[in-house]
């Protein structure tokens, strides 16, 4: 992982324009999620340039000294609910330290980081590719950084309710755990909540 470097979207625009950078994430592939891949192809850089969510390029060097884009992380800052029924008795302690409990909705309410997208990219050779683990190591190193700046220490995300993706977040290196569910005004499905403490 130590030949992989995360770029700031900001930065990589700045660097090489955004006609060169369009181009980069045109060939970004998530065939499993195509929602990740049409946000990076098409409304990352919006995005960044609002400020409404920034995405870093997680960039990797061949042997041909060339630098490819093998995985892509978008982090916000936004504020949530949690339903105090819906965790365990240790969340709820863990979650004192930096939420406050509405007696009369019975929620928290909590300023917390949102992984808002997080995906490989396909389109790279299979030498050259980044497991999950290692783009979510790359992503909490960050996390730590401002964590460090600016304080803070909840981080959420909505996925699919899918075994396999709920396996990778729940696993003992990402260690996520469900705390509720929303319906997307998009396509109407139900995406799971997990937050992390850290």
């Amino acid at each position: 992982m130590n030949d992989c470097i995360a770029v700031n979207i900001q930065d990589m625009l700045k660097a090489i324009g955004e006609k060169k950078l369009s181009k980069l994430l045109s060939d970004f592939s998530c065939p499993l999620n195509r929602e990740v891949e049409d946000f990076v192809r098409n409304k990352s850089i919006d995005f960044a340039q609002r400020k409404l969510s920034i995405t870093y390029l997680v960039m990797k060097r061949t042997n041909e000294d060339k630098n490819i884009l093998v995985g892509i992380y978008t982090l916000s800052h936004k504020a949530i609910e949690i339903t105090n029924s819906n965790i365990s008795n240790t969340t709820r302690k863990k979650l004192l330290r930096y939420a406050t409990l509405d007696k009369d909705t019975n929620k928290y309410n909590i300023s917390a980081f949102l992984i808002a997208q997080f995906g490989k990219n396909n389109a790279v050779p299979k030498k050259y590719s980044i497991t999950g683990n290692e783009l979510m190591d790359l992503t909490f190193e960050l996390l730590k950084h401002v964590q460090y700046c600016v304080g803070g220490g909840v981080v959420y995300l909505d996925c699919e309710n899918m075994v396999k993706i709920l396996d990778f977040y729940q696993n003992g290196c990402n260690r996520f755990k469900i705390f509720g569910e929303r319906e997307s005004d998009v396509d109407r499905k139900t995406y799971l909540q997990l937050l992390r403490f850290f």
